[in-house]
């Protein structure tokens, strides 16, 4: 289900906005368009849905339209065309007193700078939202002790902000957000103005929440590795156009273009890259029907030294050696039991290939790859990620 859609949204400032919007439909560029009218194009022809408990990163440069965007979502700015959907309901023509409804009770923002009011303490900070909407002290103040308890500040709700650090002071505003409940949660640049090392902790912060929360989220930035860290799915912006949107691992795969290609390219892909761009199809034998002459063969069969052990629903076992099925042929055993060994390291497909690397570092074995239902799906060889990474421009093949 898509909480928001949006429909060939655009934004023109200017006086001539029917002429440029004229010009945007014959595809002329936004330079070209302030040139031949005077007109800025903030946002052209936007188009994306949101789906239910998504992390939504809308990300670009200074001036490519991302924090214009987010504030026509809620309309802080008029759309100059195109339709913007919460939950079905289009609020693109909504009076005030109905748009005021949906702000209210659907949508809570979270801005760059905090926000906070000075004379009031974090409590009653966290509170305000309920509180403009009428709603019992009791409840609100109930309400907003748990979500300054959600984001770490529980024992801070007697103190002002002038007492707070400044990511501790973004906290509240977060906490504020989530005190009405909201289908919704719309950040702009939230993290911007903090320290790096308190920027990161805010967003693993955020990961958090969200665990827990399962809320809806569109979130601006301009930093690409919070974009990675943070979205489910990304859109990449360049004056004032969408040119990708896809999962971080499509973006640094596959770009769409030159712009997103260059815009990339530093990054860092052992962060975002993951265990199943490098998985090999494992070589198995069954517990339940193998015994140590066929783990012999098909260990011969393969060129390895060892092979992992499943059971009749491909759940991981553990492993067997060729010196231990050896032993074991020559004593005339018939099955794994005795010889099977269990201290093999395990992964899912989204573990990311810098958390890899250490424990692969030393390991004679591969590395199991397995499902939630602990199913093995694949294998994980020191040499298939080197040359894996290597092809992707992630690392050296040194390394």
């Amino acid at each position: 289900m898509s909480v928001i859609e949006v429909k060939d949204l655009s934004k023109v400032f200017g006086k001539r906005t029917k002429d440029a919007l004229q010009l945007l439909d014959e595809g002329y560029s936004k330079e070209e368009i302030l040139n031949e009218t005077g007109c800025t194009v903030a946002v052209n022809k936007a188009n994306f849905e949101v789906k239910e408990g998504e992390f939504f990163v809308i990300m670009g440069l200074s001036g490519s339209g991302k924090s214009t965007l987010i504030r026509l979502i809620n309309r802080l700015i008029e759309p100059t065309e195109g339709n913007i959907f919460i939950e079905g309901e289009d609020i693109s023509d909504l009076d005030k007193k109905s748009l005021l409804k949906v702000r209210r009770e659907k949508l809570s923002m979270v801005f760059q700078s905090f926000a906070l009011f000075p004379h009031r303490t974090i409590l009653e900070n966290a509170e305000f939202g309920l509180e403009i909407q009428n709603r019992d002290k009791e409840e609100r103040r109930q309400k907003a002790q748990e979500a300054l308890s959600m984001v770490g500040l529980g024992d801070y709700a007697d103190q002002y902000p002038d007492q707070l650090s400044g990511g501790m002071q973004q906290r509240v505003g977060i906490a504020r957000a989530l005190t009405n409940d909201p289908e919704v949660l719309l950040m702009d640049e939230a993290f911007s103005a903090l320290d790096p090392l308190i920027r990161k902790d805010m967003q693993d912060e955020m990961v958090e929440i969200q665990a827990k929360m399962k809320k809806t989220i569109l979130f601006i930035t301009h930093d690409l590795d919070e974009a990675l860290r943070l979205g489910d799915r990304i859109a990449l912006m360049k004056d004032g156009a969408i040119v990708q949107i896809g999962t971080p691992e499509e973006i640094l795969v596959n770009p769409a273009n030159d712009y997103v290609e260059k815009f990339v390219e530093d990054v860092d892909r052992t962060k975002v890259l993951t265990a199943r761009h490098v998985m090999k199809r494992p070589e198995t034998v069954n517990i339940d029907r193998h015994g140590p002459r066929v783990a012999l063969e098909r260990m011969r069969a393969e060129g390895i030294s060892s092979i992992l052990v499943v059971n009749n629903k491909r759940e991981l076992q553990g492993y067997v050696i060729t010196e231990d099925a050896v032993e074991a042929r020559n004593q005339d055993v018939r099955d794994l039991h005795g010889i099977l060994r269990t201290d093999i390291k395990q992964v899912t497909k989204d573990t990311p290939m810098n958390e890899i690397f250490p424990l692969i570092h030393n390991t004679p074995i591969p590395i199991a790859v397995t499902d939630s239902d602990d199913k093995l799906i694949g294998i994980l060889v020191r040499g298939a990620i080197i040359a894996g990474l290597a092809k992707e421009g992630g690392v050296n093949e040194d390394a």
